[in-house]
């Protein structure tokens, strides 16, 4: 397997790991400036030329994976048989530079309606190194022509058409999931937000609306939904922030974009 299909298997899979790649040469060295090799947690795929260099750099890469909040590192060895390394002796006669690049599992998003408000808000995440998915009940919503502008997305785009129960989508997401419910119902809403405190692997909850909207779904969220205070207290509501007052779909949108890049600040602090 490549190097590049090791990264996109991580990336799939969800899971951390880190792109091990060799700077600098000089002298003999058993691979080149440019070799690659990739180390998640258990599997490694590639090789920078086994031995020594090779050995260290997978065990210094698996504590970076276990770390939080790893930057890169450069890692240099000297191929000499004068040197006393932890794998063995690699006495090719030049030296090596080996750069470690973290691979972090991406974020993911889900916007419940695409909407007005969501699909511009689906433009402005789509900027980013996301998994970005998008969730609305209404066929004529996710059609290809208006999904279109979303083409050059940087994030990748999971489209979800669910004409029957939309909060069925919750259990199929990314553990982490930031969860934002926005949809042109309030009764799908209101089912929403039930099932997303019932859905114990996502991230922040999120929805748009009035206070008044809040204070009846609250309610019906108490009696019906038979949740506590402090479980209800994960919905975030109004979402965006506080300062940003204007209406505009796109203003909103912003809004909503800056509160939830903040949330992720907040994470990796």
């Amino acid at each position: 397997m490549t190097w590049v299909a090791a990264v996109t298997r991580l990336r799939a899979r969800r899971e951390p790991g880190v792109l091990v790649t060799v700077a600098t040469v000089r002298g003999h060295a058993p691979r080149d400036a440019g070799a690659k090799l990739v180390v998640g947690r258990t599997e490694t795929w590639g090789s920078i030329g086994g031995g020594n260099v090779e050995a260290v750099a997978i065990d210094r890469a698996r504590e970076m994976i276990v770390a939080a909040g790893p930057e890169p590192e450069m890692l240099d060895f000297a191929l000499n048989d004068k040197v006393t390394n932890r794998h063995g002796v690699q006495c090719c006669g030049g030296t090596v530079s080996v750069l470690l690049e973290p691979l972090p599992v991406v974020r993911a998003v889900a916007i419940f309606g695409i909407g007005h408000v969501g699909m511009e808000l689906a433009r402005i995440l789509a900027r980013q190194d996301l998994d970005l998915h998008l969730v609305d009940s209404r066929s004529d919503i996710l059609t290809e022509k208006r999904l279109d502008v979303l083409a050059d997305a940087v994030a990748r785009i999971h489209v979800h058409h669910t004409p029957l129960l939309p909060e069925a989508v919750l259990e199929e997401l990314p553990h982490g999931t930031h969860v934002l419910v926005m949809t042109h119902d309030h009764a799908e809403d209101a089912a929403l937000c039930d099932a997303a405190l019932r859905t114990t692997h996502l991230g922040s909850i999120g929805l748009i609306g009035s206070a008044a909207k809040w204070g009846r779904f609250r309610v019906r969220l108490l009696t019906e939904g038979g949740h506590d205070e402090s479980a209800i207290d994960r919905i975030k509501t109004p979402i965006g922030l506080g300062d940003i007052t204007g209406k505009e779909p796109a203003t909103i949108a912003v809004s909503v974009a800056a509160d939830l890049l903040r949330t992720f600040e907040t994470e990796g602090s």
